[in-house]
């Protein structure tokens, strides 16, 4: 073959296969504006360009402007801003933020998906993600795969595993089944399932978490990562030996320690029942770091 011929075609190849990369890498964006409080710790830990969030109404989980307490901190030392607040969505704010990529939630009280046409329209990217249903690892791996952002989630995944590893190897769990209890949250009550992250968290600390007896199964009144049930019922549905509160600080405990439905409880009895923190509530990188070092307080 002609040389001249042959280094023309290896150009062409190489220029074919840089095109094809450029197209099916993404380009990591420089502005991201977050329209989902559930998704900005997401964000932090994988050291995304998030300039922007919007606030939920400020409360225990909050700080005073309404960014979950678990976050806060790392949001003002990176110059975060308020996008809008209590969870308002305002359109103007979100144009003078200047974004290159603006995050939705497609579920929960922060979503703004109704809102996306009209963010589209104004010529805004958008990436939708949901966490009703995924953990924030499965979150932080689809943003880093969308966003090219992917050794960012890689590493805040594996900064989050190494912590989890060395702090179960420093705990020592009790030697029996232990619940998830959500006692009194908003007037509800339920249990964690196997499968919630609060449950999967604890097993890889070496907990033998179990969940609501079978028998109850009937009387669960709505069911995602928890089983809701009244609080008649909830003595018959704690079937650990020790309980984990969510959402729960020491005031939580004394509370459930001193409800006489519950007195009957071994729990209760021994006084095994455990706070996994305010912001256990929803598991991200920052509030899992948290539920695991109120773990680590209980049991080392």
């Amino acid at each position: 073959m002609n040389p001249r011929l042959t280094v023309r075609l290896l150009s062409a190849a190489v220029l074919a296969l840089s095109a094809h990369l450029a197209w099916a890498t993404p380009t990591a964006p420089s502005r991201i504006v977050s329209t989902s409080p559930s998704v900005s710790g997401i964000l932090l830990a994988m050291d995304a360009p998030l300039v922007a969030s919007a606030a939920t109404t400020a409360s225990r989980l909050t700080d005073q402007q309404g960014f979950f307490s678990q976050w806060a901190k790392v949001a003002e030392q990176r110059g975060v801003q308020v996008l809008y607040r209590n969870l308002q969505f305002d359109i103007e704010a979100v144009i003078a933020s200047d974004p290159d990529l603006v995050v939705v939630s497609a579920t929960g009280a922060d979503s703004v998906i109704a809102q996306r046409a009209e963010l589209q329209a104004q010529g805004i990217e958008t990436l939708v993600v949901d966490y009703s249903n995924h953990s924030w690892q499965d979150i932080a791996t689809e943003l880093g795969q969308r966003t090219g952002l992917e050794p960012q989630a890689r590493a805040a995944i594996q900064r989050f595993d190494q912590y989890a590893a060395d702090t179960a190897a420093h705990i020592t769990p009790p030697p029996g089944p232990v619940s998830v209890v959500g006692y009194n949250i908003a007037g509800s009550y339920s249990i964690g399932r196997l499968n919630s992250p609060q449950a999967r968290l604890l097993t890889g600390l070496g907990f033998k978490v179990v969940e609501l007896p079978e028998a109850l199964a009937g009387k669960v009144t709505r069911a995602s990562d928890f089983q809701f049930i009244s609080r008649e019922n909830l003595p018959a549905a704690i079937s650990g030996d020790s309980v984990f509160l969510l959402s729960a600080d020491e005031n939580d405990v004394q509370a459930f320690l001193a409800d006489p439905v519950l007195a009957n409880l071994p729990a209760v009895i021994h006084k095994r029942v455990y706070a996994l923190g305010p912001s256990s509530f929803r598991i991200d990188y920052y509030s899992g770091r948290q539920m695991i070092d109120a773990v680590a307080g209980h049991f080392r």
